[in-house]
């Protein structure tokens, strides 16, 4: 079954003094990039984290954020007096002013406030890890649902080029035969003689440039190997781009060899669904 890369998950953990909440959104990549929004505190866990989020995320680019509200007492924040008296004296020298507006003007500037903060225990650390898993455990989720999306759609569209496969087999019956006729047509206005052997055989050499049989074969076999890795149990969006690739190539050579203008039309649609399911596989894991 196929996953998405694009997921989203959140846990919040309510602690004594304390509300941490971890949050996770993840978006398709070539490869498992991690960006990280934590406070300077717990800076020194972010390789911790770092390791959960990567041996349970394969591949995409991850926004990882961490958020600590501190309250009753955990709040620690303290005035930065002297900080704030040396903002009101350039204040008072620069425009004047009674105390209480240079104050109130003062603690809106950086550093008026310090927090003293503990350092993160052992506890804590068991706690945020945990909500990190719950969190990617819904991250997951996402992503498989989504999967599920996608593998609807990947298999419509290629059951429609299928389709479309059993319309070129048809034209194809009689398509050499028509190519044939016009020749043959040609050739007859021409008031040169023709020597009917050599043009029997350069015929016959024009014709087998045009012919699609092998194409037909391998295009039919690659949308088969496609729906059968879809199916499989590993999400695997690379090997079904690969396989996207040869499809598209056989689908390009029947195009360029039909010298037939309704088929060159279902080869046109062939090409537009095959088009709509690489612009989705860019998001499958």
């Amino acid at each position: 079954m196929i996953q998405s890369m694009t997921g989203f998950g959140k846990h919040v953990v309510q602690l004594p003094g304390k509300k941490i909440t971890v949050e996770l959104k993840s978006l398709n990549s070539k490869s498992l990039d991690i960006n990280t929004r934590i406070p300077q505190a717990y800076r020194e866990k972010e390789l911790a984290f770092r390791n959960t989020i990567a041996q349970a995320l394969e591949r995409g680019k991850i926004d990882f954020g961490l958020y600590v509200e501190a309250n009753g007492e955990a709040a620690s924040s303290r005035i930065n007096e002297a900080v704030v008296r040396d903002y009101m004296g350039q204040l008072g020298n620069i425009a004047g002013g009674d105390d209480l507006r240079l104050l109130e003007m003062a603690l809106r500037l950086p550093d008026t406030l310090r927090t003293e903060r503990e350092e993160m225990d052992p506890e804590e650390l068991m706690v945020i890890l945990e909500a990190l898993r719950l969190g990617l455990e819904e991250v997951n989720r996402f992503r498989s649902e989504e999967g599920r999306t996608l593998e609807v759609d990947f298999t419509a569209r290629i059951q429609t080029i299928q389709a479309y496969l059993k319309q070129v087999e048809e034209l194809d019956l009689d398509r050499l035969g028509a190519v044939r006729q016009r020749l043959e047509k040609a050739v007859s206005e021409l008031r040169e003689a023709v020597d009917p052997n050599r043009f029997e055989q350069e015929l016959i050499y024009y014709l087998e440039k045009y012919d699609i049989t092998e194409e037909k074969v391998r295009l039919a076999k690659h949308l088969e190997y496609f729906l059968q890795s879809l199916a499989s149990e590993d999400s695997n969006g690379k090997k079904l781009g690969f396989i996207c690739q040869e499809i598209g190539r056989e689908i390009n050579t029947i195009g360029s060899k039909a010298n037939d203008a309704p088929m060159q039309r279902v080869v046109v649609q062939m090409k537009d669904e095959l088009e709509k399911i690489k612009e989705q596989l860019l998001n499958v894991l």
